[in-house]
């Protein structure tokens, strides 16, 4: 079969590679202009571009995929499959219907949980213990169309986007392959999303990475795991003698509360223990950044920077004027 691939992150990468390793063709890779990449990550490098480069795959990256343009640059590929997986843009009934067998999406989530650009991360934002990969029948809503395969994931306590998206990506690859089979032999069937559980996944803001100190140790410990890699969790030490210390906090763990303490106090800092009261429960910082530095564990942060017991986290009150 004559495969189009339609991808842009390193989700997709597994993918890509599969089908370069199948019978099948791969006529082209569509993907995005080197900006960004999908769910608001940000991304200097497009690792689907390499492959094809690598390969000799023809290579087409159109602002807009469903412009008159772009769509007489697609019917010359003659596609019979489009599979998209990590793209960025939503596709009209003309763009998909360039494909002779139709267009199949890979998403990172149990449709109809989690439709949009950031599946995994809002997974574990949200303290979801399983996740997986659906593959559907695509039309031109948002990830809306019909289930032709998916398959269910657990979350491990301590997992973070990146590590599971890694995870997600290669198992995924494998299921696209089966869908595929199942088109060429004609055994494929499908099922209609349930209307009533849907939930949403939109692309994630670094705002989205400034801890609210007063949501317990469990939600900002899912919180720090789901930003990884970008954009973080941050919070900034509100020292009295120094302006606030910005601090990316990268690793952290939830153990219970030690009574009345005011959110984001600072109830141990000694040796290697850095543990901070929460709305429910105390937040055990294990590696932190401070603003411009590199990244430390807290034993060795505690020895770089004079902290106390009763410092505080928090957002810094805006100066006026």
């Amino acid at each position: 079969m004559r495969i189009v691939m339609m991808g842009t992150g390193p989700y997709a990468v597994p993918t890509l590679i599969s089908l370069y390793e199948s019978a099948h063709e791969v006529a082209g890779l569509i993907t995005r202009p080197d900006c960004g990449g999908p769910g608001g990550r940000e991304m200097s490098i497009n690792p689907l571009r390499h492959l094809a480069v690598a390969e000799g795959t023809p290579i087409f990256d159109p602002e807009d995929v469903n412009s008159n343009a772009a769509q007489i640059a697609l019917n010359h590929f003659s596609p019979d499959l489009f599979i998209v997986c990590d793209y960025g843009q939503i596709l009209t009934p003309e763009t998909l219907n360039i494909a002779k067998q139709g267009a199949f999406n890979l998403h990172a989530s149990l449709l109809p949980n989690y439709r949009g650009a950031a599946p995994i991360q809002w997974a574990i934002y949200h303290g979801e213990t399983q996740t997986g990969n659906t593959v559907i029948h695509m039309n031109s809503k948002l990830d809306a169309g019909p289930i032709v395969a998916r398959q269910v994931v657990c979350i491990g306590p301590e997992e973070t986007a990146f590590e599971l998206e890694k995870r997600l990506a290669v198992l995924g690859a494998g299921l696209v392959q089966d869908v595929i089979a199942s088109v060429e032999k004609g055994t494929l069937t499908s099922l209609p999303q349930d209307q009533a559980g849907i939930t949403r996944a939109p692309k994630l803001t670094k705002s989205l990475g400034d801890i609210d100190w007063t949501r317990s140790a469990e939600a900002i410990c899912n919180q720090v795991r789901a930003l990884v890699p970008w954009p973080k969790t941050h919070t900034h030490w509100l020292r009295d003698a120094a302006d606030p210390l910005r601090v990316i906090i990268e690793k952290v763990g939830a153990e219970p509360g030690t009574g009345r303490v005011r959110p984001g106090e600072v109830i141990e800092a000694e040796e290697d223990r850095l543990l901070v009261a929460t709305g429910d429960g105390s937040l055990c910082v294990e590696r932190l950044q401070p603003a411009g530095k590199k990244s430390l564990l807290a034993s060795a942060f505690l020895r770089g920077y004079r902290m106390s017991v009763g410092d505080c986290f928090g957002t810094p009150k805006r100066k006026d004027g």
